[in-house]
């Protein structure tokens, strides 16, 4: 059996203590889910292990050697790797580069490309992945993508195994390959550490459950043993899961119409309408055209045909700068690549697309700029002990919140929200459907896509189900279960097996 053991591990930042004196152990052939909401110390306590970090105080060990890791290529050469909710594919390279990258077989001095195409088919195949070897990355689904990123992992025949978020990009079948790739891992006796916020899934995978809390250890509980409270009590103390208030009445004007609009390969014929103060929900699996049809309406992408016509008035060649300067808003799926500047500062970050709204004569006036952040940071509980520290310095829950603070400065008069709740806890997630609705009754409309399907059904007033580029049905809340709307999204897709 392999240990993988904590002694008082603390890591300070400025302004902050991230990590406080924790003293874990992880042990080979169990699942371990660590977990606890944005800001707890979860994510700089996975970094340490990977070697991008180090810990102020505190040491940890592998089978009762000392680790002193400089780095992650440190990490690696222990028998540690991790797969990170932002996958480092090279778009350009095929999946058997990928997965081999630095490994590759030689003959000589050049690369032997048999050997590398038949080992990575070998460990594909082993995983039950079908994705061919010499398909190029860039040609690959976010889905197919994660799976290759961790099929990376594995072929390194790593001691311990951490995944962050693995299925934060996942449809439920897709999840199910998941878990028989990781089922498969504990038989050969690897330590495999599972960061998720998605709480449901861990009694399907995991085996063990270690809480954080605000740089704390909380405890560890077997999860046979343990309920959802006693989870979300551990994580957060006493949380109220609040559903949609009944005072948001949807208005009769019609704010947004989409009049058969289609991008061939991604989406066709699409109309349906919005009106003032509605939060209209778009369910349906991955692959169906969701944030393709976000993108185009907002003019983030073409369109081939149809009309996009809001508050009476046709909008010709839609681009994101005409569309914002209209009042429209688009949280992306992918909020590190698309929603935020990395290098930038949280208040950088909070006023780049309300930049116009702050100049004069070409200059930024710093004083309302300090009053459009502190606003955002106030109302939307943005944890940052300085906002002129780098937003890559925050958690993933709080940089949602800054991507949110950002489209929110810029007054908006309709919002779109792709996956918003994506890889964020409980409490955050609570603050950002708070938001949505709040919006609603200051008169603006929102448009939301959600994987979890079950936030459809608790934020929003009516939910459009695409199936394959189509919207196929359309149903409201209080008529529907979970069950059913999973059923819905997925009877085109069952129907064709």
């Amino acid at each position: 059996m392999s240990i993988l053991k904590t002694e008082s591990i603390t890591k300070i930042y400025p302004g902050t203590r991230a990590l406080d004196q924790i003293s874990v152990e992880f042990e080979s052939g169990k699942v371990h889910a660590l977990i606890g909401k944005n800001g707890s110390g979860k994510s700089t306590l996975v970094k340490i292990f990977a070697g991008s970090v180090q810990p102020t105080e505190g040491s940890f060990y592998l089978d009762g050697e000392k680790m002193a890791l400089h780095s992650p290529q440190d990490a690696i050469a222990k028998g540690i790797a991790t797969v990170y909710q932002e996958l480092s594919l090279v778009p350009g390279l095929s999946v058997a580069e990928n997965i081999l990258m630095g490994r590759l077989p030689m003959r000589g001095k050049v690369i032997d490309w048999k050997r590398t195409y038949q080992q990575a088919e070998e460990l594909l195949d082993e995983y039950h992945v079908n994705i061919p070897a010499k398909e190029k990355v860039s040609g690959l689904s976010l889905w197919q993508c994660q799976m290759v990123e961790i099929v990376k992992a594995i072929s390194m025949n790593p001691k311990v195994i951490m995944l962050d978020e693995p299925t934060s990009s996942l449809a439920n079948h897709e999840i199910e390959l998941l878990f028989d790739m990781i089922r498969e891992l504990k038989k050969k006796d690897v330590i495999i550490i599972y960061i998720s916020h998605k709480l449901q899934e861990l009694w399907e995978i995991a085996d063990t459950c270690t809480v954080l809390r605000d740089g704390t250890y909380i405890g560890r509980t077997v999860m046979r043993d343990t309920s959802h409270q006693d989870l979300v009590k551990m994580m957060f103390g006493d949380v109220e899961i609040k559903t949609r208030p009944d005072d948001l009445q949807v208005g009769e004007k019609v704010v947004l119409e989409i009049d058969g609009l289609t991008r061939k390969g991604c989406f066709q014929d699409v109309s349906f309408r919005v009106r003032e103060n509605e939060i209209v929900g778009i369910a349906g699996m991955l692959g169906a055209g969701r944030t393709e049809l976000l993108r185009s309406i907002f003019g983030a992408d073409p369109f081939d045909g149809g009309r996009v016509i809001f508050e009476g008035e046709e909008i010709t060649r839609p681009t994101p700068v005409k569309m914002k300067n209209r009042g429209f808003a688009l949280t992306p799926e992918d909020r590190k690549q698309e929603g935020l500047i990395q290098m930038m500062s949280v208040a950088g970050n909070l006023c780049v697309a309300s930049i116009e709204y702050l100049a004069k004569h070409k200059f930024i006036r710093r004083g309302k700029e300090k009053q459009y952040v502190a606003r955002q940071i106030e109302e939307l509980e943005i944890k940052v002990p300085d906002p002129s520290l780098p937003v890559s310095s925050l958690s993933g829950g709080n940089q949602q919140k800054v991507v949110v603070g950002n489209w929110l400065n810029t007054a908006p008069r309709i919002m779109f929200f792709d996956e918003p709740s994506r890889g964020i806890d409980v409490n955050a997630k609570q603050q950002i459907f708070q938001v949505i609705w709040e919006q609603s009754r200051k008169g603006i409309s929102s448009i939301m896509v959600s994987s979890e399907l079950e936030e459809l059904l608790e934020v929003c007033h009516r939910i459009l189900i695409m199936r394959q580029g189509t919207i196929a049905k359309e149903v409201f809340p209080e008529d529907v279960t979970v069950d059913e709307l999973y059923a819905l999204c997925m009877e085109q897709e069952e129907g064709a097996k």
